[in-house]
């Protein structure tokens, strides 16, 4: 029985979600309804300019094609799909670079520019088919980027159907906020180690699930001619919704719509409130939906409302009326209240011995609440309150958890439910309600002008979903010391497993490599991807948290700074630990992405090495952990001070190979370093195939003399700060 009402409720629904898209899809009356197969609904359009909203949205229809075809505006860009949801579908040529056996033979850099409308970064990816292919996209209108990826193999059988994962083909995400697409190749051994099978490099963006990956694609003749969708985001105008609104004559949404914000670009869209459907662009274009007749909600009567229904039962009968509710069944006879005088008496008894302690309950209850307020007000709730509900829309957002709340998961702070101490407070386990396992720390705002700032970095560390990123799931304000509640990870953090004698297990090197590439990558996700870009500024072993699995999640982001998108560096006073610090920011107090690069490079020379970083960071003392690494891999006895436990002869090349990258990440200038993104891709390439391509040339000896300089004796004042783990002890 339930299974058949559900599956009449599916039905239902789809019906619905059919019937709203064929009426959402309606062209300004009047005005020609198709091109071809392409239906055009308003703000779209075709012909004359009264037919669409203003000339971005103009769409050419070429009738000289059977079926006619259309085009976006004046371009040659041909249009597949439209959606008054603010996306549409367009379809755009493979680039390509191709060689033979005497070099390059075929080139061609596919791009284009938009005006009005933007590449959606959550539909598309980014993808590059080639065993020797580093295929790159980048833009010069409007927010510039570069991103790509690299794809390498050396054997047909390295390649797996279906896989896009660097060997054979790889794919990355388009940034947001981006109006144009340029493409570019390189080729390292201009694909003459694998021109038998595979003697071109391909890259395209694509809208995401639509390419399936395939080996015969290296050899197919026509793939350089295959086109691919692409889903571009519009936006009506340049305003936001409320100056929008105070131009009534130009405000593009009409009757029973509501303006929302886009997810991508400036200006706004229009949506048909709840209960109606339509083109809600249009006048009238929003209808109202006929529940009762479309949905058949109700088990005996229902009555139609504007943009509702109501439910009823006939004299005689009670209940919601509703088929999903409690539906109407007869009325009984009623019967002497037996129970009700019954209990009606003992109330009446013990309503003077309750009655005191109702108003002592009462007194102190308001007194708690008025405390609970005043903090939650003091602490930024309503600010938080009202920013979190202008992300709903959005998907999940952090929550504002109540103190009841936070104790009963912690079991009132109980000491053995303690986690961890350290500079940003004091880390506790709970155990919420639906089971999950949480970390909450209690944070200090020392500084009450600093509410604004708290609360931003609250609303963009919950928006960061990195699988190697510790989550941020809310927050309590109702006590005077905020409390943070972030995701559980069971396993402790790297430096106590590392250091700590007492494990008898040894993480092997591939684990250990594995723990260093996913803390590259979810560094390098904060820098490039993240929006707003993020510094952590205080990368160490003891913020590398790893799950059950060994899987690495960077955490305390108690020191970390939001980057401007309108700055490359931020001036600010030095933190961090001591052993981690960026020589350049004792120098020069300058806060950089690379500030993060020097940070992480000392975590490979602790797992290389089993030396703790610690160690090195007195001030006084004349060398620091990256600097004696740096001296020891000079003079060439690198393998003497290898971990043993993790060295034999069939890793010492790629072990090498990582102590190189790392002594690059530690270099004295800022500039010489490699960015996470290089790092976190040399990484991958090394897990994937066991080795990469050595790096040419090295800075050693010339930055060997400027090492041998002491960064930490310069007078620089030095906020050091101490962490915590998110984590068991």
């Amino acid at each position: 029985m339930v299974m058949g009402l559900r599956c009449m409720f599916m039905e239902l629904a789809l019906f619905l979600t059919i019937m709203a898209t064929s009426v959402a899809a309606q062209p300004k009356p009047g005005c020609q309804t198709h091109c071809g197969n392409i239906t055009i609904p308003y703000p779209f359009g075709t012909g004359s300019p009264e037919c669409y909203i203003d000339n971005s949205f103009f769409i050419r229809c070429n009738t000289t094609f059977d079926p006619p075809k259309a085009f976006l505006a004046t371009t040659d860009t041909e249009v597949l799909h439209i959606s008054v949801d603010g996306y549409l579908r367009i379809q755009f040529p493979v680039g390509y670079d191709c060689y033979n056996s005497s070099g390059g033979s075929r080139y061609f850099n596919a791009g284009f520019t938009l005006e009005k409308f933007f590449i959606s970064h959550t539909r598309n990816m980014f993808t590059a088919i080639g065993c020797d292919t580093y295929a790159y996209v980048e833009s010069f209108v409007g927010r510039t980027y570069s991103t790509g990826c690299v794809s390498f193999c050396y054997d047909m059988a390295d390649v797996v159907n279906g896989s896009c994962f660097g060997i054979g083909c790889c794919q990355t995400a388009i940034p947001k906020g981006v109006r144009d697409y340029r493409l570019s190749f390189d080729s390292y051994w201009s694909h003459s180690k694998v021109l038998s099978f595979n003697p071109c490099s391909y890259g395209f963006a694509v809208e995401d699930g639509v390419y399936n990956f395939s080996l015969s694609h290296f050899l197919d003749p026509n793939f350089s001619k295959k086109k691919f969708p692409i889903i571009l985001d519009w936006t009506i105008g340049n305003q936001s919704c409320r100056e929008a609104k105070m131009d009534p004559q130009n405000y593009a949404c009409r009757e029973n719509s509501a303006c929302i914000v886009p997810e991508n670009g400036s200006g706004y869209l229009c949506k048909c409130v709840h209960g109606f459907q339509g083109n809600p662009y249009l006048s009238h274009g929003c209808q109202d939906i006929n529940e009762c007749e479309t949905l058949k909600p109700c088990s005996r009567i229902c009555h139609n409302l504007v943009g509702s229904y109501n439910c009823s039962c006939p004299d005689g009968f009670e209940g919601d009326g509703r088929k999903t509710g409690t539906g109407c069944s007869p009325k009984a006879k009623p019967q002497f209240p037996i129970l009700a005088v019954t209990l009606g008496i003992c109330i009446s008894l013990l309503f003077s011995l309750l009655c005191s302690s109702w108003v002592y309950l009462g007194v102190r209850q308001r007194k708690l609440s008025k405390l609970k307020q005043h903090n939650f007000q003091q602490n930024g709730g309503i600010l938080l309150r009202e920013q979190l509900s202008e992300r709903e829309e959005y998907g999940e957002t952090a929550k504002i958890f109540t103190v009841e709340e936070l104790k009963k998961a912690t079991n009132n702070y109980h000491e053995s439910r303690i986690l961890g101490r350290g500079g940003q407070g004091t880390v506790y386990k709970g155990i919420l309600p639906d089971g999950r396992s949480v970390a909450i720390k209690k944070s200090i705002i020392g500084d009450q002008s600093q509410v604004q700032q708290f609360i931003n970095e609250v609303i963009v560390l919950s928006q960061i979903n990195h699988r190697n990123v510790v989550k941020l799931l809310g927050c309590c304000l109702e006590t005077q010391v905020p409390l943070l509640v972030y995701e559980y990870v069971r396993n402790g953090n790297l430096f106590h497993r590392l250091h700590n004698t007492d494990h008898s297990s040894v993480i092997s090197w591939r684990t250990r490599l594995k723990i260093a590439t996913e803390a590259a990558e979810a560094l390098s996700y904060l820098h490039s991807a993240a929006f707003p870009p993020t510094i952590h500024r205080d990368v160490k072993l003891t913020n590398i948290l790893l799950d059950e699995n060994y899987n690495a999640k960077v955490s305390d982001f108690g020191a970390s700074r939001m980057v401007p998108s309108n700055k490359e560096q931020i001036t600010t006073l030095v933190q961090g630990t001591l052993g981690y610090l960026d020589p350049e920011y004792f120098h020069t107090s300058q806060l950089t992405e690379k500030s993060d690069v020097y940070s992480f490079g000392v975590v490979p020379a602790e797992l290389l090495t089993g030396l703790k970083a610690i160690s090195f960071e007195r001030p006084e003392h004349e060398r620091n952990l990256s600097l004696y690494f740096a001296s020891v891999m000079q003079e060439g006895h690198l393998l003497d001070i290898i971990d043993r436990r993790v060295a034999d002869d069939r890793n010492i090349e790629q072990l090498m190979e990582v102590a190189t990258l790392a002594r690059r990440c530690v270099r004295v200038k800022g500039e010489d370093r490699p960015s996470m993104k290089e790092v976190a891709s040399e990484l991958e390439g090394l897990r994937a195939m066991g080795k990469i391509r050595p790096e040419k040339g090295d800075l050693y000896e010339v930055e060997f003399e400027e090492l041998l300089y002491d960064p930490y004796n310069n007078g620089t004042e030095c906020d050091c700060s101490t962490s915590m783990s998110i984590g068991p002890r």
